[in-house]
């Protein structure tokens, strides 16, 4: 096997010498050119938690890592990277757009996690969270996602609570000699149920030195329909294209990258708002420096986003127009030195900005006696400014023992304009108090917000490891949260990314959220036992928890009691706690990577709102999955059940409904064959009718039929896919 391995990654990965180290060439390229692969990337961290890899201790135990290979598995299935991190235990979606849901980790919120994209976080840029950070990926396109769980050390980000999604698109690729290296990979897929379809294609010329490399992908889907007699679901559609260009140099122990890129989305359909996306635009630049000295490394980046976002109705929600636009532009800036100050000792030292900058308004619709004649001015230039700055020191006592322990600290600002109704009648007076109301009071706020982290990881034997880890996490609140001011039903309405149809008023006096974690994680077992087990227990309390207390109850257009209320944000008190459990056993195992394994993953969850002694809102009930897969030369073949419990502890503050438990089965077949893979799956087997525990309301469906109801899942779809690598 010839390896293209930059001098750079080499060097990196070598001035590291407390990290282990694994040299595997990706499993992606021998699936997909059914030859062995002349490249090879160096990995330091754990795998996959829950079947599909082998849990490491080099890193920390709880969470997971999928590798290219993995997700290239998902691709036929799925449009949305978020739903491709529900096979790691802990790991949760709340239904958004066919490629926006929004992930939770242990009952834990996007807003409340860490979520970044080639390194940099993606600012919410939409009153309903539209356009999440992961639907700027494509899982055609993506080369690997990290997932930490548990307590994640201070290093990986502030201004969060919860766990970090990193999602990467690959490293780049050198030549070894001196002629020019040309090497791609292109896939497409078919869906249909929905009558799904897209590809994508990755494109990469090099020499020793530089580096340039294409991406593209399109998908698009038509609406889906649910499982048994349920028919379609309306406002499921979506089609969305993404490209990027990146450019690499590379000179000695230092690698200079550049990308930029360039997102749209015509529309996409969401199921549980009242809104749909028509429009969303979105470019980006982000550029970076790493290098490894005789001190130790130094890494540099900077990346700037623009998007452009526009809210209106899809044809097959209610009539009309009633457009809501928002602009975004944001920046960031981070530097992060490691120093190894002995054979056991590494110090890493780091500091980062965050700018972010925020208009929503929403235009005058002609003829309207509610929405007009003024444009409402929703969020009027609203910046958020972060500072932070981290400390953080890993030993090794021993070959066996590692602590990780840090602190952090991050300086929040935030402010808005004036903002105004639509105008000053009589059924806009609610949103003309709330608009004075809210011009004479002082809308700045400063938080000064501190954080800490201790990892302890213990290399009891070969076979066992076990991690315990305290976290004290503090997050400030979106713009949104503290500057959605409008009091009216149909404002109020407007704002919140819950899907259950209720209205959201914001909070300018809500504090930082403060959270205390205790995590611990066992994992027995291994690659070269033939089986693991990992049972991860948890517990967080969050103090000042951003949740959501009664205002009223919302008046529908005839003035009369609707079915929906208008909350507003407030600071209370919460906890979570559970347990996640993976693992897995080789039933047979063969030359190289051929084998029949049987993996199994559970999650149970229980979210408490300590103000008010009820559930808390969008919380996972138990499930678990298990799977069967073999693989024997170019043949591979999978079979896989997925059970979720009843959702009977709902929060009676939003009217969340109850659900009702289901089974899914899955099929799976694939076969390589004259460096081409072909793959065909069967989803919903038995086409099962089941309403999504983490779905919200079908507001899609109760528009146009009046029937309110939880949102269904999909029902059967036979996926096929095409992929290949040269």
């Amino acid at each position: 096997m010839t390896l293209r391995i930059s001098t750079y990654r080499a060097a990196l990965v070598a001035g590291c010498c407390l990290a282990t180290l694994s040299l595997a060439a990706p499993a992606f390229a021998q699936e997909a050119a059914g030859e062995e692969d002349d490249t090879a990337t160096l990995e330091a961290g754990p795998l996959e938690a829950g079947g599909e890899g082998t849990v490491t201790i080099t890193g920390p135990i709880t969470g997971g890592e999928m590798g290219r290979s993995t997700i290239a598995r998902r691709q036929a299935s799925t449009s949305d990277t978020a739903a491709v991190l529900t096979r790691i235990p802990g790991v949760s979606v709340a239904t958004g757009g066919g490629f926006s849901s929004m992930p939770a980790i242990r009952g834990l919120s996007e807003q409340r996690l860490t979520v970044l994209v080639d390194g940099q976080a993606i600012d919410m840029s939409c009153p309903n969270d539209m356009n999440s950070p992961l639907s700027y990926t494509d899982p055609q396109n993506v080369a690997s996602i990290r997932v930490l769980t548990g307590v994640a050390p201070v290093s990986k980000g502030g201004d969060n609570i919860g766990g970090v999604i990193a999602v990467d698109s690959a490293p780049p690729q050198f030549s070894i000699s001196d002629s020019m290296l040309l090497t791609g990979e292109a896939s497409a897929f078919y869906r249909s149920n929905g009558d799904g379809f897209g590809g994508a294609v990755r494109l990469t010329a090099a020499s020793r030195h530089v580096s340039a490399t294409y991406t593209g992908s399109y998908t698009q889907s038509e609406q889906y329909e649910g499982g048994g007699d349920t028919g379609i679901v309306r406002s499921s559609e979506y089609a969305k294209t993404d490209h990027a260009l990146a450019l690499a140099v590379q000179s000695g122990t230092s690698l200079f990258q550049l990308k930029g890129g360039y997102h749209f989305s015509p529309y996409e359909g969401f199921v549980n708002q009242y809104m749909d996306m028509t429009s969303n635009k979105s470019w980006f630049l982000n550029g970076s420096y790493r290098g490894v000295f005789d001190w130790g490394k130094l890494d540099l980046a900077a990346a700037y986003r623009d998007t452009d976002h526009v809210m209106n109705f899809l044809e097959d929600k209610l009539p009309g127009s009633m457009p809501m636009n928002t602009e975004v532009h944001s920046f960031d800036a981070s530097a992060r030195v490691e120093l190894p100050l002995s054979m056991h000792d590494t110090l890493r030292l780091g500091g980062e900005y965050h700018h972010q900058w925020l208009d929503d308004y929403w235009p005058p619709v002609a003829g309207s006696m509610m929405m007009g004649p003024n444009e409402y001015v929703n969020i009027n230039a609203a910046t958020r400014d972060r500072i932070g700055t981290y400390a953080e020191w890993e030993r090794h006592w021993s070959d066996s023992v590692r602590t990780t322990a840090g602190i952090r600290y991050d300086r929040v600002e935030m402010d808005t304009g004036d903002v105004q109704p639509y105008g000053t009648g009589m059924m806009q007076m609610a949103d003309v108090m709330a608009a004075n109301a809210f011009n004479a009071s002082d809308r700045k706020r400063v938080d000064n917000n501190w954080s800490g982290s201790f990892l302890l990881t213990w290399q009891a034997s070969d076979m066992a490891a076990l991690e315990l880890g305290y976290a004290h996490k503090t997050r400030s609140p979106n713009i949104y949260e503290r500057y959605s001011w409008g009091r009216g039903s149909m404002a109020s309405r407007m704002i919140g990314w819950y899907g259950d149809g209720n209205g959201y008023v914001g909070n300018p006096d809500l504090k930082p959220e403060r959270a205390d974690t205790v995590s611990a994680a066992l994992a027995l077992g291994g690659g070269s036992q033939g089986w693991s087990l990992r049972v991860a227990p948890y517990y967080t309390h969050v103090s000042d928890y951003i949740d959501a207390e009664f205002v009223q109850v919302l008046k529908d257009m005839m003035n009369m009691p609707s079915p929906f209320v208008q909350l507003q944000f407030a600071n209370q008190e919460a906890e979570f706690y559970g347990v996640d459990v993976s693992g897995g056993v080789d039933l047979w195992r063969g030359e190289g990577q051929d084998g029949t394994r049987l993996n199994a993953t559970a999650s149970w969850l229980q979210g408490d709102n300590l103000t008010d002694g009820g559930p808390l809102y969008r919380q996972m009930p138990f499930n678990a999955r298990l799977s069967l897969d073999h693989r024997q030369g170019a043949l591979e073949l999978g079979a896989e059940l997925e059970w979720v419990a009843e959702k009977t502890r709902v929060d009676a503050t939003r009217n969340e409904v109850e659900t009702g438990a289901y089974a899914l089965v899955n099929l799976s077949a694939a076969y390589t064959i004259g460096g081409v893979r072909v793959s065909l799956e069967a989803q919903n087997l038995f086409d099962k009718a089941y309403a999504l525990p983490l779905g919200g309301m079908s507001l899609g469906d109760y528009g146009v039929t009046g029937d309110l109801g939880p949102v269904p899942g999909r029902g059967r779809s036979i996926n096929v896919g095409l992929s290949t690598r040269f």
